[in-house]
């Protein structure tokens, strides 16, 4: 350094003019270098020091406010403010500052004919010597309120770490009291580089982002795995309540809800929630997009992105954040959010080869202004993972089905084999007529789940009673299969049709379910199996009755569905998505089960 700055002043006219002698000259050189330059560098290595100590793990707004502080300090300056650039609502957003308060500074700014959103597009620090005098600086109240006359504006700048990702660009502009201030070049070289090393150290906050990202990930994906292990299969509320508790650190989640998109993009079939008493759309319902403003501007690629002070459309997201206030929410939805205490609600959307196929909806106790990239894909993530345990549920579901057909299909040859052992003709025809009706009727079944039943959602007219008889008897073929002769058997139906709306195979389902429990439950030392379908004001009634008793501390699980089994979600899931009621009764050593189901229409 001595060579060059003696070869400068050697060169340089000031020199000769002053006429230097070259001793003098090199005491000079002396001088600056071991007194001047050696202060100035430790100074600025302490001050690039401190930036760069900065803990990475504080959040942005921490991270540029303590920033602010050690520049104010560097450059001897009043004031600096920095603001990052959002580009869902193409504005400048204040973040960290130190010698101006956040309420004396806008939130947010726009980026066209601002300084500081021209020192983003223009990616190059501006000058300002009078605030006063320069158009672009709209708000000159800071001359009288603060004493600011100048400032210097420069860029922030961190790239983005992987294609998804847009590089995160921002200015930070330091304020001076002097009017016309010069800034010399030494000056806006000397802010840049601290600039620089505020970016470095949000470079590697984003890196701490992505590692817990992915370490988040590893979790849930860790979680899955065991859960799928059990051997006692997959249930969509256990992933709900394995992972939610993963995301608590992003969003404070009352309850969540996954919805599935039609082809023509016109309907949405809410397919799972948890919890299901907190949800607002109801389990398995259809609805239309246009009817939901909220939904269409999550789903919508044409929909308007930009922030206001009731929602945030982002490109990845939809955030709600003053329900109450958001011309998106019906008056259902608001009341529905004053009684559950939700501040704010998160649409996330899922795509498959870039088309929503799906919608995640968060109700949340907390109230967010925006997500980082890192929070919104692990929320991806999350849903991603739901809709895939939705599919798993679905096929452990349909294998658990499979059991009662078979069963009675499987008992019914192994009678026909020993009725072919008779010499009476006459009721070898009757009988076996009689069972390869079951035979078929089943076997029909069994191909139904095996096609993964494609018509599951289509509602037909059915008559509940006569369904509820056929599947009785189903059900008792399965009973002379398991050798359970000390089982007493009882129905009793009501005369009338009792019509109702529902997909006869998820009926059948159920029904299947509901007899299958109760005669499992029966002890082995015998007893009765009773069913009762009758009409209770406009509802179709099954009542199903089994000898034992649930132990009272059990029943509210039950209830609730918070069993082992999958019987019993099956049918829980079913009643509650067909807008019927489930009931269970224990008295006088027996456990009574009460389905209902709206009537599609009054009956005679």
């Amino acid at each position: 350094m001595k060579r060059s700055l003696k070869k400068f002043l050697k060169e340089n006219q000031i020199i000769h003019d002053f006429g230097m002698s070259p001793p003098e000259v090199d005491k000079l050189v002396e001088i600056i270098d071991e007194d001047y330059f050696q202060k100035c560098l430790s100074s600025i290595v302490s001050e690039v020091e401190q930036i760069v100590k900065i803990d990475p793990a504080l959040s942005e707004a921490k991270i540029l406010k303590k920033a602010a502080a050690i520049i104010v300090k560097a450059v001897q300056a009043e004031a600096v403010s920095i603001r990052l650039f959002d580009p869902t609502s193409f504005r400048m957003l204040a973040f960290g500052a130190h010698g101006l308060d956040d309420d004396f500074r806008p939130s947010a700014i726009p980026v066209l004919e601002t300084i500081a959103g021209r020192v983003v597009q223009e990616n190059r620090s501006i000058v300002v010597p009078s605030i006063l005098n320069d158009p672009l600086y709209k708000d000159k109240n800071i001359i009288r309120e603060k004493g600011f006359n100048s400032l210097l504006a420069i860029p922030l700048h961190i790239p983005r770490f992987s294609e998804t990702n847009d590089d995160l660009l921002g200015a930070m502009q330091i304020y001076y009291c002097r009017e016309n201030k010069h800034f010399s070049t030494v000056e806006i070289t000397y802010a840049e580089l601290l600039s620089r090393r505020v970016s470095f150290v949000l470079a590697q906050k984003k890196i701490l982002n992505l590692k817990e990202l992915n370490r988040r990930k590893e979790k849930i994906s860790d979680r899955i795995f065991r859960t799928i292990s059990n051997r006692q299969g997959i249930k969509l509320k256990d992933f709900f309540v394995l992972i939610i508790p993963e995301l608590g650190q992003f969003i404070q989640v009352r309850c969540c809800s996954l919805f599935t998109l039609s082809d023509d993009r016109q309907y949405l079939r809410m397919e799972a929630a948890y919890p299901l008493n907190l949800t607002y759309h109801e389990p398995g319902h259809n609805f239309k997009v246009s009817h939901h403003p909220y939904f269409a501007a999550a789903i919508n690629d044409n929909a308007a992105y930009g922030d206001n002070p009731s929602e945030r459309i982002a490109p990845s997201y939809l955030l709600i954040k003053e329900p109450l206030q958001s011309k998106l929410i019906s008056r259902e939805m608001g009341k529905f959010v004053q009684e559950q205490q939700i501040h704010s609600i998160l649409l996330v959307p899922l795509k498959l080869d870039g088309e929503v196929r799906h919608v995640l909806v968060f109700y949340a106790s907390d109230q967010k202004k925006f997500f980082t990239d890192e929070e919104i894909e692990l929320l991806i993530f999350f849903g991603k993972e739901i809709v895939k345990a939705s599919k798993l549920e679905f096929l452990s579901d349909m294998l658990h089905d499979l059991k009662n057909p078979a069963v009675a299909v499987a008992g019914l040859a192994k009678r026909a084999q020993k009725l072919l052992q008779s010499n009476d003709l006459n009721l070898i025809a009757a009988k076996l007529t009689s069972y390869l009706d079951v035979v078929a009727g089943e076997t029909s079944r069994l191909q139904d789940i095996a096609l993964t039943v494609a018509d599951d959602d289509k509602k037909e007219l059915l008559n509940f009673a006569s369904i509820a008889r056929r599947r009785f008897q189903i059900n008792e073929e399965a009973i002379r299969e398991y050798n359970r002769h000390d089982i007493f058997r009882s129905t009793e139906y009501s005369e009338e049709t009792l019509l109702v709306s529902c997909p006869l195979f998820g009926l059948e389902r159920v029904l299947d379910n509901l007899l299958h429990n109760a005669t499992k439950a029966i002890p082995h030392g015998g007893g009765s199996l009773l069913m009762k379908c009758c009409r209770e004001n406009n509802m179709a009634c099954l009542q199903v009755s089994n000898s034992g008793e649930i132990p009272a501390d059990r029943i509210e699980q039950v209830r609730k569905g918070q069993v082992k089994g999958r019987g019993l979600n099956i049918i829980q899931r079913f009643i509650l998505t067909h807008h019927g009621s489930i009931d269970i009764h224990v008295n006088h050593g027996m456990t009574t089960f009460t389905i209902k189901l709206p009537l599609a229409m009054q009956t005679a």
